[in-house]
């Protein structure tokens, strides 16, 4: 029902595509609808006897905020449960500022992504409220300006309510009820413990190590969250995506490097939730020093390279990162994203093309991630289970 659209889908097709009986079905789609997560959407003729009636997700039945906290900047979105984007934030901050002051700037984040929502909701479908100041992060604190113009009404005003957060008994009953915010998805630089929700030692900011970023914006929002990479995140986001690769590698360069598998259509994270590591490959036995500790990695040289305005250079590098994945995972494609790939996606596209032709492999290279895509996969760390993903 997800991916069939506004258009809908009907019971007999659920059942055809799902394997479940048509009783089954009927038993979930009733549920569905009285829950009011689906609704009718018309009839479609039938082979013989009455028109099939067609379901149809409600998308504006729940909401999912996806955060990419990144190193020198925090993105927050408000998306529907079919992951459209409602509204969007951004506003500069240091990752080093501080665990605390930077986790107070993403919940003031938040609050205000939730009052922005609100304003697009009622202006309608269609309409995402954009906030982006031009920030410059404060010398003392490195954390940016607020990027509302104040601090607005909370959540339930908006009309976005937390899903364990019930209504006084003293407000009067909404009509219709608020949609609720089932959650708020993080996407960060790793590694980290996507279990624990803690940062491991983050390469140039190891004092995040450990610290309990899902247990404390839990705290602070009053919602549930979800932590996770920021490269695993956006992954998800691409692979939830109609006519998705089955096994895929998204390698993203942006502050830093790093990649997001994918396996029989499944996010791989690996036992420790460390997979996917990918800048921290080493290239170069005697290169430069990496902030990890190692010598040549491959996110040292390709930053490097990118400095000294060699895009192509660093396409190479990032080429011969993305061959040994191909060749060690046997995977359909890759998929390039990341703000320096998004600034100059031909040369990396066609660098990283050429180095995998070299060597005679041909798995196919794309650039995937659109500005958003960390946020946006974010989101969907909240959304995904909701669908059994």
């Amino acid at each position: 029902m997800r991916t069939a659209g506004e258009t809908g889908i009907s019971r007999l097709e659920l059942a055809e595509r799902t394997g479940l009986t048509p009783q089954a079905v009927s038993k979930i789609t009733a549920r569905l609808r009285s829950e009011g997560l689906a609704t009718e959407a018309g009839h479609r003729a039938s082979t013989g006897g009455k028109p099939r009636t067609v379901l149809r997700l409600v998308p504006t039945a729940g909401y999912a905020v996806g955060v990419h906290l990144d190193r020198d900047e925090v993105t927050t979105l408000l998306t529907d449960l079919a992951g459209a984007v409602v509204a969007r934030r951004t506003r500069a901050l240091d990752l080093g500022a501080g665990a605390g002051p930077v986790l107070d700037a993403v919940a003031e984040e938040v609050r205000g992504l939730l009052t922005a929502g609100a304003t697009a909701r009622a202006a309608g479908p269609g309409v995402v409220r954009d906030a982006r100041p031009d920030a410059v992060p404060d010398a003392r604190s490195g954390i940016g300006p607020d990027a509302r113009s104040d601090t607005g009404p909370d959540a339930r005003a908006a009309g976005l309510v937390a899903a364990s957060d019930p209504p006084p008994a003293s407000d009067p009953a909404p009509d219709p009820a608020p949609a609720p915010v089932l959650g708020v998805g993080v996407a960060m630089p790793g590694p980290l413990d996507h279990r624990a929700g803690v940062p491991g030692r983050v390469t140039g900011f190891p004092e995040w190590e450990g610290h309990p970023v899902r247990e404390e914006l839990a705290r602070r929002l009053g919602l549930p969250v979800v932590l996770d990479k920021d490269t695993n995140a956006a992954a998800l986001g691409l692979a939830v995506r109609p006519a998705a690769p089955d096994s895929f590698a998204y390698v993203h360069l942006g502050t830093g490097l790093g990649a997001g598998l994918v396996l029989g259509g499944a996010p791989l994270r690996g036992d420790r939730t460390g997979a996917g590591e990918l800048g921290h490959q080493t290239v170069q036995l005697d290169g430069p020093p990496c902030g990890c500790g190692g010598r040549g990695c491959l996110e040292v040289l390709c930053l490097a390279a990118v400095a000294r305005g060699d895009d192509a250079g660093a396409a190479r590098i990032l080429g011969a990162g993305a061959a040994n994945v191909v060749r060690l995972l046997d995977i359909d494609e890759v998929l390039l994203g990341g703000r320096l790939v998004l600034a100059a996606p031909e040369v990396f596209a066609g660098g990283v093309r050429e180095v995998l032709a070299g060597l005679g492999l041909t798995a196919p290279v794309r650039v995937a991630g659109e500005r958003d895509a960390v946020a946006e996969g974010a989101a969907w760390l909240i959304l995904a289970p909701v669908f059994g993903m």
